[in-house]
Protein backbone atom coordinates (compact mmCIF):
# COMPACT_ATOMS: atom_id res chain seq x y z
CA UNK A 1 0.00 0.00 0.00
CA UNK A 2 2.78 2.75 0.95
CA UNK A 3 4.17 1.77 -2.60
CA UNK A 4 0.84 2.41 -4.03
CA UNK A 5 0.40 5.68 -2.66
CA UNK A 6 3.76 7.09 -3.18
CA UNK A 7 3.19 6.49 -7.18
CA UNK A 8 -0.23 8.52 -6.68
CA UNK A 9 1.46 11.69 -5.17
CA UNK A 10 4.40 11.51 -7.34
CA UNK A 11 1.68 11.34 -10.36
CA UNK A 12 -0.16 14.13 -8.71
CA UNK A 13 2.77 16.16 -8.11
CA UNK A 14 4.08 16.00 -11.52
CA UNK A 15 1.43 16.63 -13.91
CA UNK A 16 0.03 19.77 -11.71
CA UNK A 17 -3.69 20.68 -9.96
CA UNK A 18 -5.14 20.88 -13.14
CA UNK A 19 -4.26 17.96 -15.22
CA UNK A 20 -4.85 16.00 -12.19
CA UNK A 21 -8.59 16.28 -12.56
CA UNK A 22 -7.98 16.32 -16.34
CA UNK A 23 -5.99 12.97 -15.91
CA UNK A 24 -8.90 11.75 -13.89
CA UNK A 25 -11.21 11.38 -16.88
CA UNK A 26 -8.59 10.31 -19.59
CA UNK A 27 -9.26 6.70 -20.03
CA UNK A 28 -7.93 3.77 -22.50
CA UNK A 29 -8.68 1.96 -25.57
CA UNK A 30 -8.14 -1.46 -26.72
CA UNK A 31 -7.10 -3.05 -29.98
CA UNK A 32 -4.89 -6.23 -30.11
CA UNK A 33 -1.97 -6.19 -32.58
CA UNK A 34 -1.85 -9.93 -33.82
CA UNK A 35 -1.87 -12.52 -31.33
CA UNK A 36 -0.05 -10.32 -28.73
CA UNK A 37 -1.42 -10.85 -25.28
CA UNK A 38 -1.45 -8.06 -22.75
CA UNK A 39 -0.65 -8.17 -18.70
CA UNK A 40 -3.12 -6.69 -16.61
CA UNK A 41 -3.35 -3.21 -15.52
CA UNK A 42 -0.36 -3.16 -13.21
CA UNK A 43 -1.92 -0.68 -10.48
CA UNK A 44 -6.03 0.05 -10.39
CA UNK A 45 -5.16 3.28 -8.36
CA UNK A 46 -4.07 4.80 -11.96
CA UNK A 47 -6.21 2.61 -14.83
CA UNK A 48 -5.54 5.23 -17.23
CA UNK A 49 -1.56 4.84 -17.52
CA UNK A 50 -1.79 1.29 -18.49
CA UNK A 51 0.81 -1.31 -16.50
CA UNK A 52 4.06 -0.11 -18.29
CA UNK A 53 5.58 2.52 -20.82
CA UNK A 54 5.74 1.06 -24.45
CA UNK A 55 7.32 2.50 -27.44
CA UNK A 56 7.31 -1.09 -29.47
CA UNK A 57 8.81 -2.46 -32.03
CA UNK A 58 8.23 -2.18 -35.98
CA UNK A 59 5.45 -4.12 -37.14
CA UNK A 60 2.74 -4.95 -39.95
CA UNK A 61 -0.73 -4.72 -40.45
CA UNK A 62 -2.26 -4.93 -44.30
CA UNK A 63 1.68 -5.18 -45.84
CA UNK A 64 2.23 -1.61 -44.59
CA UNK A 65 4.70 -1.24 -42.13
CA UNK A 66 4.88 1.09 -38.62
CA UNK A 67 7.63 1.93 -36.52
CA UNK A 68 7.07 3.22 -33.37
CA UNK A 69 9.41 5.62 -31.75
CA UNK A 70 9.50 8.37 -29.62
CA UNK A 71 9.01 12.17 -31.33
CA UNK A 72 8.14 14.56 -29.46
CA UNK A 73 7.76 17.06 -32.08
CA UNK A 74 4.69 15.07 -34.15
CA UNK A 75 2.47 17.17 -35.89
CA UNK A 76 -0.07 15.58 -38.27
CA UNK A 77 -3.51 16.57 -39.71
CA UNK A 78 -5.39 13.45 -41.01
CA UNK A 79 -8.83 12.20 -40.19
CA UNK A 80 -9.82 11.26 -36.93
CA UNK A 81 -12.63 8.08 -36.30
CA UNK A 82 -13.61 6.74 -32.67
CA UNK A 83 -14.72 3.04 -31.39
CA UNK A 84 -16.22 1.96 -28.71
CA UNK A 85 -18.62 -0.67 -28.07
CA UNK A 86 -16.80 -3.73 -29.43
CA UNK A 87 -13.84 -2.78 -27.52
CA UNK A 88 -15.26 -1.51 -23.75
CA UNK A 89 -13.40 -3.00 -20.95
CA UNK A 90 -10.59 -4.52 -23.17
CA UNK A 91 -7.05 -4.47 -22.59
CA UNK A 92 -5.27 -1.93 -24.46
CA UNK A 93 -1.75 -2.21 -25.75
CA UNK A 94 0.10 -1.50 -23.09
CA UNK A 95 -2.46 -3.38 -19.99
CA UNK A 96 -5.48 -0.50 -19.32
CA UNK A 97 -8.72 -1.38 -19.64
CA UNK A 98 -10.59 0.51 -21.87
CA UNK A 99 -14.11 2.86 -21.35
CA UNK A 100 -15.89 4.08 -24.05
CA UNK A 101 -17.24 6.64 -21.75
CA UNK A 102 -13.59 8.17 -20.83
CA UNK A 103 -11.52 10.25 -22.87
CA UNK A 104 -8.71 8.22 -24.31
CA UNK A 105 -6.82 7.59 -28.17
CA UNK A 106 -4.75 4.77 -29.96
CA UNK A 107 -2.43 5.75 -32.31
CA UNK A 108 -0.26 3.49 -34.52
CA UNK A 109 3.65 4.75 -33.78
CA UNK A 110 3.21 6.97 -30.40
CA UNK A 111 4.81 6.19 -27.22
CA UNK A 112 2.06 4.15 -24.81
CA UNK A 113 1.00 6.60 -22.69
CA UNK A 114 1.41 9.56 -24.41
CA UNK A 115 -0.61 13.15 -24.34
CA UNK A 116 -1.46 14.79 -27.53
CA UNK A 117 -3.83 17.93 -28.21
CA UNK A 118 -6.53 16.92 -30.93
CA UNK A 119 -8.08 19.78 -32.57
CA UNK A 120 -10.98 19.41 -35.10
CA UNK A 121 -9.95 21.42 -37.85
CA UNK A 122 -13.69 21.91 -38.70
CA UNK A 123 -15.36 23.65 -35.39
CA UNK A 124 -12.47 24.46 -33.51
CA UNK A 125 -13.32 22.31 -30.36
CA UNK A 126 -9.60 21.34 -29.17
CA UNK A 127 -8.95 18.61 -26.17
CA UNK A 128 -6.12 17.22 -24.30
CA UNK A 129 -6.00 13.33 -24.66
CA UNK A 130 -3.92 10.67 -23.47
CA UNK A 131 -2.80 8.15 -26.21
CA UNK A 132 -2.63 3.83 -24.54
CA UNK A 133 -3.31 1.89 -27.45
CA UNK A 134 -2.36 0.69 -31.34
CA UNK A 135 -4.51 2.24 -34.25
CA UNK A 136 -6.46 2.75 -35.75
CA UNK A 137 -5.52 0.36 -38.83
CA UNK A 138 -8.09 1.83 -41.46
CA UNK A 139 -4.36 3.06 -42.89
CA UNK A 140 -6.63 6.36 -44.23
CA UNK A 141 -6.84 7.78 -40.63
CA UNK A 142 -4.19 8.82 -38.06
CA UNK A 143 -5.85 8.32 -34.68
CA UNK A 144 -8.59 6.62 -33.29
CA UNK A 145 -10.70 8.46 -29.96
CA UNK A 146 -13.33 6.75 -27.60
CA UNK A 147 -16.92 7.94 -27.89
CA UNK A 148 -16.69 9.89 -25.07
CA UNK A 149 -13.50 11.85 -26.97
CA UNK A 150 -15.50 12.14 -30.01
CA UNK A 151 -18.76 13.56 -28.32
CA UNK A 152 -16.33 16.47 -27.01
CA UNK A 153 -14.36 17.26 -30.09
CA UNK A 154 -18.18 17.08 -31.94
CA UNK A 155 -17.97 14.49 -34.63
CA UNK A 156 -19.57 11.09 -32.88
CA UNK A 157 -22.45 11.76 -35.17
CA UNK A 158 -20.49 12.06 -38.75
CA UNK A 159 -17.91 9.33 -37.43
CA UNK A 160 -14.76 10.93 -38.65
CA UNK A 161 -13.52 14.78 -38.57
CA UNK A 162 -10.49 16.24 -40.17
CA UNK A 163 -8.23 16.86 -36.86
CA UNK A 164 -4.94 17.97 -36.18
CA UNK A 165 -2.78 15.96 -33.53
CA UNK A 166 -0.19 17.65 -31.95
CA UNK A 167 2.25 15.92 -29.00
CA UNK A 168 2.89 17.46 -26.07
CA UNK A 169 6.54 17.03 -24.68
CA UNK A 170 6.23 18.04 -20.97
CA UNK A 171 3.43 16.06 -20.23
CA UNK A 172 4.18 13.31 -22.37
CA UNK A 173 7.27 13.23 -20.56
CA UNK A 174 5.47 12.93 -17.08
CA UNK A 175 3.03 10.61 -17.88
CA UNK A 176 6.85 8.07 -18.99
CA UNK A 177 7.80 8.97 -15.27
CA UNK A 178 4.62 8.14 -13.74
CA UNK A 179 4.38 4.92 -15.40
CA UNK A 180 8.14 3.30 -14.94
CA UNK A 181 8.95 5.25 -12.02
CA UNK A 182 11.45 7.31 -13.37
CA UNK A 183 12.36 10.55 -13.39
CA UNK A 184 10.30 13.43 -15.93
CA UNK A 185 13.79 15.43 -16.55
CA UNK A 186 17.27 15.28 -15.82
CA UNK A 187 18.08 18.77 -14.15
CA UNK A 188 21.64 19.74 -13.08
CA UNK A 189 21.60 21.49 -9.94
CA UNK A 190 23.86 25.20 -10.10
CA UNK A 191 25.07 26.52 -7.44
CA UNK A 192 23.47 29.22 -5.62
CA UNK A 193 25.21 32.85 -6.03
CA UNK A 194 25.94 34.45 -3.15
CA UNK A 195 23.44 36.78 -1.21
CA UNK A 196 23.91 40.44 -2.22
CA UNK A 197 25.49 43.08 0.41
CA UNK A 198 22.07 44.69 2.17
CA UNK A 199 21.83 48.30 1.38
CA UNK A 200 23.00 50.74 3.52
CA UNK A 201 20.24 52.36 6.41
CA UNK A 202 19.86 55.79 7.88
CA UNK A 203 17.66 57.17 10.06
CA UNK A 204 14.64 58.75 8.55
CA UNK A 205 12.51 61.57 10.52
CA UNK A 206 8.80 62.61 9.34
CA UNK A 207 6.45 65.02 10.61
CA UNK A 208 2.77 65.30 9.94
CA UNK A 209 1.94 67.89 7.94
CA UNK A 210 -1.55 70.01 8.16
CA UNK A 211 -4.15 69.89 5.20
CA UNK A 212 -3.98 72.93 2.45
CA UNK A 213 -6.92 75.21 2.97
CA UNK A 214 -9.92 74.42 1.77
CA UNK A 215 -9.69 70.42 1.99
CA UNK A 216 -10.26 68.00 4.95
CA UNK A 217 -8.76 64.55 6.26
CA UNK A 218 -10.74 61.54 4.44
CA UNK A 219 -11.07 59.02 6.98
CA UNK A 220 -8.23 56.42 7.02
CA UNK A 221 -9.42 53.10 5.84
CA UNK A 222 -7.53 49.73 7.25
CA UNK A 223 -7.41 46.65 4.78
CA UNK A 224 -9.53 43.79 6.31
CA UNK A 225 -7.15 40.81 6.95
CA UNK A 226 -8.09 37.26 7.10
CA UNK A 227 -7.46 36.14 11.31
CA UNK A 228 -5.15 33.31 11.96
CA UNK A 229 -8.21 31.41 13.40
CA UNK A 230 -10.62 31.46 10.31
CA UNK A 231 -9.44 29.20 7.26
CA UNK A 232 -9.37 31.08 4.25
CA UNK A 233 -11.69 29.06 1.37
CA UNK A 234 -9.93 28.30 -1.49
CA UNK A 235 -11.96 27.45 -5.40
CA UNK A 236 -12.14 23.92 -5.38
CA UNK A 237 -10.20 21.98 -8.14
CA UNK A 238 -12.69 21.27 -11.22
CA UNK A 239 -12.69 17.68 -11.41
CA UNK A 240 -14.55 17.36 -14.76
CA UNK A 241 -12.34 16.28 -18.18
CA UNK A 242 -14.61 18.63 -20.10
CA UNK A 243 -13.02 22.00 -18.61
CA UNK A 244 -9.97 20.90 -20.76
CA UNK A 245 -12.23 21.43 -23.77
CA UNK A 246 -11.14 24.36 -25.71
CA UNK A 247 -12.61 26.15 -28.70
CA UNK A 248 -9.77 27.76 -31.11
CA UNK A 249 -9.99 29.93 -34.17
CA UNK A 250 -9.74 27.41 -37.19
CA UNK A 251 -10.00 28.60 -41.00
CA UNK A 252 -13.37 27.95 -42.36
CA UNK A 253 -13.29 25.99 -45.77
CA UNK A 254 -9.34 25.22 -45.49
CA UNK A 255 -7.60 24.11 -48.99
CA UNK A 256 -6.62 20.44 -48.34
CA UNK A 257 -3.92 18.72 -50.37
CA UNK A 258 -3.12 14.90 -50.12
CA UNK A 259 0.57 14.42 -50.59
CA UNK A 260 1.48 11.66 -52.29
CA UNK A 261 5.05 11.61 -51.56
CA UNK A 262 8.49 14.15 -52.19
CA UNK A 263 10.99 13.11 -54.48
CA UNK A 264 14.64 13.61 -55.08
CA UNK A 265 14.25 13.56 -58.46
CA UNK A 266 11.75 15.34 -60.90
CA UNK A 267 11.43 12.67 -62.60
CA UNK A 268 9.95 10.51 -60.09
CA UNK A 269 7.51 13.68 -59.07
CA UNK A 270 6.60 13.69 -62.55
CA UNK A 271 5.72 10.07 -62.92
CA UNK A 272 3.89 9.66 -60.13
CA UNK A 273 1.78 13.05 -61.04
CA UNK A 274 0.94 11.23 -64.56
CA UNK A 275 -0.33 8.05 -62.46
CA UNK A 276 -2.04 9.85 -59.88
CA UNK A 277 -3.90 12.61 -62.10
CA UNK A 278 -7.40 10.77 -63.07
CA UNK A 279 -8.29 11.29 -59.56
CA UNK A 280 -8.02 15.06 -60.11
CA UNK A 281 -5.71 18.14 -60.09
CA UNK A 282 -2.18 16.94 -59.49
CA UNK A 283 0.93 19.68 -58.41
CA UNK A 284 4.71 19.29 -58.31
CA UNK A 285 6.29 21.92 -56.38
CA UNK A 286 10.39 22.50 -55.59
CA UNK A 287 11.12 22.54 -51.87
CA UNK A 288 14.53 23.02 -50.40
CA UNK A 289 15.37 22.56 -47.32
CA UNK A 290 18.68 21.48 -47.58
CA UNK A 291 21.45 21.85 -50.59
CA UNK A 292 19.68 19.15 -52.54
CA UNK A 293 15.67 19.89 -53.19
CA UNK A 294 13.05 17.90 -53.29
CA UNK A 295 9.82 17.70 -55.46
CA UNK A 296 6.64 17.09 -53.66
CA UNK A 297 3.23 15.82 -55.03
CA UNK A 298 0.03 17.30 -54.17
CA UNK A 299 -3.50 16.19 -55.33
CA UNK A 300 -6.12 19.03 -54.53
CA UNK A 301 -7.16 21.65 -53.65
CA UNK A 302 -9.97 19.42 -52.49
CA UNK A 303 -12.86 20.20 -50.20
CA UNK A 304 -13.60 18.42 -46.44
CA UNK A 305 -16.05 16.24 -47.36
CA UNK A 306 -16.70 12.96 -47.72
CA UNK A 307 -14.50 11.88 -50.85
CA UNK A 308 -11.77 13.66 -49.04
CA UNK A 309 -11.12 10.06 -47.50
CA UNK A 310 -11.92 8.06 -50.21
CA UNK A 311 -9.40 9.73 -52.65
CA UNK A 312 -6.83 9.03 -49.80
CA UNK A 313 -7.15 5.89 -49.89
CA UNK A 314 -7.16 5.31 -53.76
CA UNK A 315 -3.43 7.05 -53.24
CA UNK A 316 -2.23 4.48 -50.44
CA UNK A 317 -3.79 1.48 -52.60
CA UNK A 318 -1.69 3.04 -55.71
CA UNK A 319 1.29 2.28 -54.06
CA UNK A 320 1.65 5.68 -51.73
CA UNK A 321 1.79 4.31 -48.56
CA UNK A 322 2.91 7.53 -46.93
CA UNK A 323 0.38 9.86 -48.48
CA UNK A 324 -1.25 12.00 -45.91
CA UNK A 325 -3.43 15.10 -45.68
CA UNK A 326 -1.63 18.59 -45.58
CA UNK A 327 -3.87 21.11 -44.72
CA UNK A 328 -3.51 25.08 -45.78
CA UNK A 329 -3.21 26.90 -42.85
CA UNK A 330 -2.93 30.38 -44.45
Amino acid sequence: MPKVLARIALFLVLLFPGACAELSFLSQATKSVGNTVVPPTADPQLPELGASYKVGQPYQIKNIWYYPKEDFSYVEEGIASWYGPGFHGKHTANGAIFDENRVSAAHRTLPLPSMVRITNLENGRSLKVIVNDRGPFAHSRIIDVSRRAAQLLGFEVKGTALVRVEVLEAESRKLSAAVSGGPAFVQVSKPEPPPPEPAPTGAVAGETLSAPPGTADSPVQQAELPREDVPIERPEAEADIDTDLKVVPVTPDPAVYIQAGAFGEFYNADRARASLSYLGPIIVEEITRSSTPLFRVRLGPLKDDERLESLLVAVIEAGYTDAQIVVNRN
